[in-house]
C-alpha cells in the first residue's frame, strides 16, 4: 500500500464492513487512527452506533442459515482460499498492521502475519472435523449420539495490541464451526481487522459471515454483548472490562469466551542456563514493546544467579534499538499512545520510591521525541506486594526478584491474580516438570517464553479468563451438544409409557 495517503483510499467508504461493504458509522462521532512512531494521523473515521451494530447482526443472522448449513468441506474450501488470500496480500497487511501499531516491521512480516495465515490454514481443516459421538444401546434398545452444532451469531471484541491476529483468533474457529460473526476491534487500531474481511469476502466467504463494527466500548460494544440475537460473546482484553461483559451478557444469559489480562512469571532456577535465560528474559518482556498479555514482566531467579542475571539483563536491554518501524534494524516500536506511553511511565516513577530502576526509566529524546517511544526498562528490590509487581502494566518493562527455595520460587510466581501464562529455566527435569505442574496458568514454557503455534490452546486460569483460542478446543468452544436418541425397534415401545401412565 506504501502510505498513509493510501490506506485513506481503501477505506473511503468508511470503516463498518457490514453485509461485504464498507460503509460509514452513523454515531456522528469521528475517530482519528494515529501512527505511534510520530503522532500523525492516517486515518479519520465515523464510529460505529447502535443502528450499526443492529445492521451487522441481521446480517450474520441472515447469512446464518446458508453457512451453517454448507458442508463441512465447502466451508473448508472456502477457508483455504481464504488463506491463499491473506498470504497474497501479506506485503499490504504487514505494512497496515505496523502502521496502526507502531510495531517493528519484521514482528509484523515474521510473526503477526504468518501467524494469521498459519490460523487460517489450521481452522479450514479443523472445519472438517466437527466430530460427534455415536454409542450403542445405553438403554436397551435405544441408540444415543451426539451432534456438535453450531450455535448462531458470535459477538466479538478484540483489543489493539495483535489487531490481526486477534480478529483471527475471534473469527476463524467461529465461522469453521458454521457460525457467522460480527467482530469489534478496538478503534485505534481497525485497519487489518477490515482488510482481514475483505480478504474473506475475496476468497468466496458469503456476505455476512463475517461483520466488523468499528466503534467505542461504551456504545457499539456494550450493545452487541447485549444484543438479543447474539448467543455467545468472546472478549479479549483487560480484567476490569471482562467483568464488565461478563455483566452484560449474563443479562441474556449469553456464552461467554473471556481472555483477560496477565503478569506472566519467569521463574530462573540456580541451575539454569544463565546466558539463555538472560536472552530469553529480554526477548519475552520486550515482545510487542511489552503490550502483550503474555509477555514475561515478573522474573524470580534464585539467589546464586540473581546479580548476574539482572547485570545480564539490564546489559542486554541497553543494546535494543528503538527506531522507525519501517526500519528492518529497529528491535523496539513506540508503544500504542502518549497515553499508554505515559501510564507505563507513572508505574515506573511511582517504583521509584521502594525500588531500584536499573536500566531504562525514561522515554528517548532526538529523532524519536514525537513517538510515543519508551526505553526498556528493568527494575530491580521491589517487593512482592508492591504495584509493579502485581498490576499489569503493558509496557517494555521486567521486575526482577530474588528468591531462595523452588517452594519460594513457585509459591510467589503464583502470587498474583492472573494465571495466563509463564515460563521456567532449568536443565532438572524434575524442577521443570514440578514447575509445570505447580505453577496456576494456562501456559508454561520451559526454558522458553513467548512463542505459540495454531495447533494448542492459548487460555488463562484465575483473573485472566477462560475458554482457549486457537487449537481443538477453541473450535469446540463455538460449538454446542445435542444428544440424539431412538428407538431401534421396528414398533412404537410402549414399556415406558406404562411405567408412568399405567396400562391404558
Amino acid at each position: 500500500m506504501g502510505n498513509g495517503i493510501q490506506v485513506r483510499d481503501r477505506f473511503a467508504d468508511g470503516a463498518q464492513y457490514i453485509g461485504g461493504k464498507l460503509r460509514s458509522g452513523t454515531s456522528g462521532r469521528h475517530h482519528d487512527v494515529v501512527d505511534p512512531a510520530t503522532g500523525e494521523t492516517v486515518y479519520t473515521y465515523e464510529l460505529a452506533g447502535t443502528a450499526d451494530v443492529d445492521a451487522a447482526v441481521a446480517a450474520a443472522r441472515e447469512a446464518f442459515p446458508g453457512w451453517s448449513g454448507a458442508t463441512p468441506a465447502e466451508r473448508a474450501e472456502a477457508m483455504h482460499r481464504f488463506a491463499a488470500v491473506l498470504a497474497e496480500q501479506a506485503d499490504d497487511f504487514a505494512y497496515v498492521e505496523s502502521l496502526q501499531c507502531g510495531k517493528p516491521i519484521k514482528l509484523s512480516t515474521e510473526f503477526d502475519v504468518p501467524g494469521t495465515v498459519d490460523n487460517t490454514s489450521f481452522f479450514a481443516g479443523a472445519a472438517r472435523h466437527l466430530e460427534g459421538k455415536s454409542a450403542a444401546e445405553y438403554d436397551g434398545d435405544h441408540t444415543s449420539y451426539v451432534r456438535r452444532e453450531a450455535i448462531g451469531v458470535i459477538g466479538s471484541i478484540a483489543p489493539w495490541n495483535y489487531p490481526l491476529q486477534m480478529a483471527a483468533w475471534k473469527v476463524l474457529p467461529a465461522i469453521a464451526a458454521g457460525n457467522t460473526i460480527v467482530l469489534k476491534p478496538a478503534e485505534i487500531t481497525p485497519l487489518t481487522s477490515l482488510m482481514f474481511a475483505q480478504a474473506a469476502t475475496a476468497a468466496g466467504i458469503p456476505d455476512g459471515v463475517i461483520n466488523i463494527v468499528t466503534g467505542a466500548g461504551k456504545d457499539a460494544g456494550e450493545h452487541l454483548v447485549g444484543h438479543p440475537d447474539v448467543v455467545m460473546t468472546s472478549f479479549t482484553g483487560s480484567t476490569a472490562v471482562g467483568k464488565r461483559v461478563a455483566e452484560i451478557a449474563t443479562s441474556t444469559v449469553k456464552r461467554l469466551h473471556l481472555e483477560l489480562g496477565g503478569k506472566a512469571p519467569f521463574v530462573v532456577f540456580d541451575d539454569a542456563d544463565l546466558e539463555a535465560a538472560v536472552h530469553g528474559a529480554v526477548a519475552g518482556a520486550l515482545i510487542n514493546t511489552g503490550q502483550d498479555c503474555t509477555a514475561a514482566t515478573r522474573a524470580y531467579v534464585q539467589r546464586p544467579l540473581y546479580d548476574a542475571f539482572v547485570e545480564g539483563v539490564a546489559a542486554l536491554m541497553e543494546t535494543v534499538r528503538l527506531g522507525d518501524p519501517f526500519d528492518p534494524s529497529t528491535d523496539l516500536g513506540p508503544l500504542i499512545s502518549h497515553a499508554q506511553r505515559d501510564r507505563v511511565a507513572g508505574f515506573v516513577e511511582r517504583a521509584r520510591a521502594y525500588a531500584t530502576v536499573v536500566t531504562g526509566g525514561e522515554a528517548p529524546g532526538g529523532a524519536l521525541a514525537d513517538g510515543a517511544y519508551y526505553r526498556p526498562t528493568l527494575v530491580a528490590g521491589a517487593a512482592q506486594d508492591s504495584e509493579i509487581v502485581q498490576s499489569e502494566i503493558f509496557g517494555p518493562v521486567l521486575v526482577v526478584l530474588p528468591f531462595d527455595t523452588d517452594d519460594e520460587g513457585i509459591r510467589l510466581a503464583n502470587d498474583t491474580p492472573y494465571g495466563l501464562a509463564a515460563s521456567a529455566w532449568s536443565r532438572d527435569l524434575y524442577r521443570a516438570n514440578r514447575a509445570t505442574r505447580e505453577i496456576k496458568a494456562g501456559c508454561v514454557w520451559v526454558n522458553d517464553h513467548i512463542p505459540i503455534i495454531s495447533e494448542m490452546p492459548h487460555g488463562g486460569y484465575k483473573a485472566s479468563g477462560f475458554g482457549k483460542d486457537m487449537s481443538s478446543y477453541s473450535f469446540e468452544e463455538y460449538t454446542q451438544i445435542k444428544h440424539v436418541m431412538y428407538d431401534n425397534t421396528a414398533v412404537a415401545r410402549k414399556d415406558w409409557h406404562r411405567t408412568i401412565f399405567g396400562d391404558r
